[in-house]
């Protein structure tokens, strides 16, 4: 019992896991609006606007360092990671994003032909990476709620 009441009582992972949470609202509300409908998988799949990837990690650098400094190993920590985290999202995760919806394209365009042999029962997750736009706005919300918590 021990384990879960200090973890709720870390302040670093409750301000991470609140700005994870908040970006994931926000990212099923923007989806909501433009679609016209309600996807639940919104609430936590990834993709979309704005990056809950990176509001997670930035606010957790921004979290560290406000609790033992910028010049902190666990600072240096957290920010390389926020570092490495947002650059895959935005760049490999992005780019496997795109080949799915192609070969999802390719795949319809099979079926049309009546090709049946190429028909895929499921179709790949496109929403796997982030535009530029997206990290930074997930950057930038992530290191909103940090200084919101700690002021």
């Amino acid at each position: 019992m021990t384990f879960f009441s200090d973890l709720l009582s870390n302040k670093i992972f409750m301000v991470a896991a609140l700005s994870w949470f908040i970006a994931q609202v926000i990212k099923t509300i923007i989806h909501l609006i433009l679609s016209k409908q309600f996807v639940a998988e919104r609430l936590v799949g990834s993709g979309g606007m704005p990056s809950s990837h990176s509001s997670t990690v930035s606010s957790l650098a921004v979290a560290t360092c406000f609790e033992f400094g910028a010049g902190s190993f666990e600072f240096a920590i957290a920010a390389i990671l926020a570092i490495v985290v947002m650059h895959d999202a935005r760049g490999v995760r992005r780019e496997t994003g795109i080949q799915a919806q192609l070969l999802n394209d390719m795949l319809k365009i099979f079926e049309d032909m009546g090709r049946k042999e190429l028909t895929a029962h499921e179709k790949l997750k496109e929403f796997v990476g982030h535009t530029p736009l997206q990290v930074i706005m997930g950057a930038l919300l992530g290191i909103l709620i940090a200084i919101l918590c700690y002021l």
